[in-house]
């Protein structure tokens, strides 16, 4: 297939180009920057400019291939509310370029957004309107394409991570250094979801050549690993003390972040791997925390 890629050159992205164009498949690598666009050259994929903002672009790319994967997003958490909100005009904008057709199109999401709020672990068969996550006016710009006709699923995705990047644990770890702290709310009981990156850039490649009109996905390899856990690692890589702190000093120590600090966010891939025939298999999130480079990488 040729695959239009959104965000190719980001964290996902440029390790999901390299796992596409050796399953077979041609990319369209959608990139903004002459650095990035000469990265995509040199994978082996076809460059196409254009920016999240620009629909036009993002239309002209999708008009051009068999199948979207839509990886990009502003991840400026300062402006989340702002750049959830241009997620789902991306996603409107490639959704009427695959209208009246049954080219596929993969929106990603976060996990998030299967969670029945009743701290059992998010599935994929739930879409729970009322989470707190503003993340979820990607999904229901999918319900809408979906409902229009579009052949269209979601991929919701945990803390990815590697060596080098985290999800948000990365820009955690900011804080832990202004801080000068490694704080976890409370008990530290709140578990964040996880996968390693080269089993979601895995499970993406299966959901665009396998995957199922309407469907959500969930690239969970560890359902859920404890602020605690996840702080004292921190501690461990940056020598810095662990401290938990009160409900009510969240807002004031994590800033932006205190949307998400004591979230618990467990959630599964028993269906995903049901349906897909995925099997995690990558370092867990605590190794790879604890294999950090933190003076080299994370400065």
């Amino acid at each position: 297939m040729r695959i239009f890629l959104t965000g190719a050159t980001g964290f996902i992205g440029s390790a999901l180009v390299p796992e596409l164009i050796e399953a077979g498949h041609q990319v369209i690598g959608m990139t903004r920057s002459d650095a990035g666009a000469q990265a995509l050259s040199a994978a082996g994929a076809e460059v196409h400019r254009g920016t999240l903002e620009d629909t036009d672009s993002l239309r002209s790319g999708a008009a051009k291939a068999d199948a979207v994967i839509h990886l990009a997003f502003d991840h400026d958490f300062s402006r989340f509310v702002d750049n959830c909100a241009k997620d789902k005009r991306a996603i409107e904008a490639l959704g009427s370029a695959l209208a009246g057709s049954d080219r596929p199109l993969l929106v990603t999401s976060g996990t998030g957004a299967g969670s029945r709020g009743d701290g059992q672990p998010a599935t994929e068969d739930v879409f729970n309107t009322a989470h707190p996550n503003p993340r979820l006016a990607s999904e229901l710009a999918s319900n809408a394409l979906l409902e229009a006709g579009v052949n269209v699923s979601v991929m919701r995705l945990p803390q990815v991570h590697n060596p080098f990047r985290q999800g948000l644990i990365t820009p955690l770890i900011q804080i832990v250094r202004e801080k000068g702290v490694c704080a976890y709310v409370e008990e530290g009981r709140n578990r964040w979801p996880a996968g390693h990156l080269s089993d979601v850039v895995r499970l993406y490649r299966l959901a665009i050549e396998k995957g199922e009109r309407g469907a959500r996905y969930h690239a969970v390899g560890e359902e859920g690993v404890s602020a605690r856990e996840i702080a004292e690692a921190l501690g461990r890589g940056l020598k810095m003390p662990v401290v938990s702190i009160a409900r009510e000093q969240v807002q004031a120590h994590f800033g932006w972040m205190a949307m998400f600090a004591a979230l618990d966010m467990p959630a599964s891939s028993a269906q995903t791997q049901a349906r897909l025939g995925w099997q995690p298999t990558g370092p867990t999130l605590i190794s790879d925390l604890n294999e950090a480079r933190y003076v080299e990488v994370l400065t």
